[in-house]
């Protein structure tokens, strides 16, 4: 009864806002009727191709080019020499982009209803070969809680996990799971769902302190749930720092938490939630769209909603901060316009703050962030919105801007995997992964390898591919790649280790 009831009352608040949309949770995909009426004619409706008429579209080599720039472009021109219309006059522009993703999506095997939340979980066997690289997969662990969040290599080889609904655990060198351990913030296991699980009070990242094995201090990123609010509940992120003795959490501190006003009914799906020190000492801590909705108040500097922030490692605000001179700007915010930030990660031989985000139908994004810098939620995006429409928020909340403000994304992911967390390889087990970004996905369950160069994409190769989602990327003190899996059989922590055959 108590779960109908959430659920109810949950489910009619959140279509008044129309947040079904927002966090992408329709069975149904809005793009296929656009393919139906005018391509499946000719290119079939499973785009395996029509004899006598278009070839297939999927399982075959585009010859205009499989990216979704080369694809819009091919139906804005057509080929008329093999009897294809352009279609720049029968089509709106964004409706070609809806077509161009629709496609990409299934060469690629990336359906928009499709989230792998159980597909099967095989791990490869043998030699994996990459371009650089040869490295076999090792199970570390496969008795996590199937939705786990984050995980923190330690210095003697120990592996500390995050679990939403659950806590913090310990899993040792050889895979044995500790005890939850006793005393850190409240979590809740509300466990409503609708295809992804929702919920208010999760644990979300845990990162050491860049002094740790001197000073011990572990800090947990979680939402924090109000205790007397009415159905439905409502949460908000907050930072802590505390040690672990005995089992038990101890000298917990209070590092950055906005207050009860900031308290938000969107689940913390839209929470992002992640930790990254620099070399400096300065803590980042990722928010995503837990406001009113999914486009309210994350252009807002008064909120710290769709924000990076910036403080020290006591929660003590940087009297450098962009904003921090601005009487009404929330004085934690590092940069802003962020939409659902999955991975942070600061590069200590550049010293630049990188991060991950997901967008809505494509629009998944590589970002270098910079203070005081606009990223563009949701004014702009490279995707659609899931009912195929561009990003125009800024119409309905009366706000003007020039492109040329909004900070664009140094690799854009589309069509998107569901991007999710990474990390920079700084090792000696893999080096010529040495700069390389290692970065998982959800919806794609795969890892890539991506290369840049000044700042600039070169190029990328998947190194794993339908394994499952891919929640976390650490590389841990022996150099070692470990990947943190999510999965509804049970979550697991792998890792890839160098192959002699190379």
């Amino acid at each position: 009864m108590k779960k109908f009831l959430y659920g109810f009352l949950i489910l009619v608040t959140l279509i008044i806002v129309g947040i079904l949309v927002v966090l992408n949770v329709d069975p149904f995909d809005p793009f296929e009727p656009l393919y139906s009426e005018n391509c499946a004619g000719c290119h079939g409706t499973d785009m395996m191709g029509v004899e006598n008429s278009g070839p297939a579209l999927v399982g075959s080599v585009l010859t205009g080019g499989d990216s979704v720039t080369e694809i819009s472009r091919s139906i804005t021109l057509g080929a008329p020499g093999k009897g294809m219309p352009a279609w720049s006059d029968e089509l709106f522009e964004e409706d070609i982009r809806a077509l161009a993703i629709y496609i990409a999506e299934r060469r690629v095997d990336r359906l928009f209803t499709d989230f792998k939340v159980d597909a099967s979980l095989t791990l490869p066997k043998g030699v994996v070969k990459s371009e650089k690289e040869n490295f076999t997969v090792e199970l570390v662990t496969d008795r996590l809680d199937p939705l786990p969040f984050s995980i923190a290599p330690l210095p003697d080889g120990r592996i500390l996990v995050s679990e939403k609904m659950k806590g913090l655990r310990i899993v040792s060198q050889n895979g044995e799971i500790s005890e939850l351990i006793r005393d850190t913030p409240e979590v809740h296991d509300d466990n409503f769902e609708l295809i992804l699980v929702w919920g208010w009070g999760w644990m979300l990242d845990v990162e050491l302190h860049p002094d740790y094995e001197n000073n011990g201090w572990i800090y947990i990123h979680h939402t924090e749930r109000c205790t007397d609010c009415v159905l439905p509940p409502r949460s908000m992120n907050r930072v802590v720092r505390g040690r672990i003795r005995e089992g038990r959490w101890v000298d917990e501190e209070e590092i950055w938490a906005p207050g009860e006003q900031y308290y938000s009914f969107i689940p913390d799906v839209a929470a992002g939630g992640r930790l990254a020190f620099d070399e400096s000492g300065y803590l980042y801590i990722s928010v995503g769209i837990k406001g009113r909705s999914n486009f309210h108040d994350i252009q807002d500097l008064s909120t710290p909603y769709g924000k990076i922030h910036r403080v020290h490692d006591d929660g003590r605000v940087p009297k450098d901060n962009p904003f921090v001179e601005f009487e009404l700007a929330y004085p934690t915010t590092w940069s802003y316009g962020h939409r659902s930030p999955q991975g942070l990660e600061f590069d200590p031989y550049s010293g630049e703050l990188w991060s991950t985000e997901m967008g809505p139908r494509g629009g998944d994004e590589l970002n270098l962030l910079l203070p005081g810098r606009n990223y563009g939620w949701p004014l702009y995006s490279k995707g659609l919105d899931y009912d195929g429409t561009p990003i125009e928020y800024g119409k309905q909340l009366g706000i003007e801007f020039d492109l040329n403000d909004i900070e664009q994304p140094v690799v854009d992911l589309t069509p998107g995997p569901a991007v999710s967390s990474f990390t920079l390889y700084r090792g000696n087990k893999f080096p010529h992964w040495e700069n390389s970004f290692l970065v998982g996905s959800l919806r794609a369950t795969e890892l890539y390898r991506i290369v840049l160069e000044n700042n600039r994409y070169v190029r990328s190769e998947v190194l794993l591919t339908k394994l499952a989602r891919i929640r976390d990327v650490e590389v841990g003190f022996d150099g070692l790649v470990y990947l943190l899996l999510e999965h509804a059989d049970g979550g697991q922590i792998i890792r890839l280790v160098p192959s002699k055959d190379q």
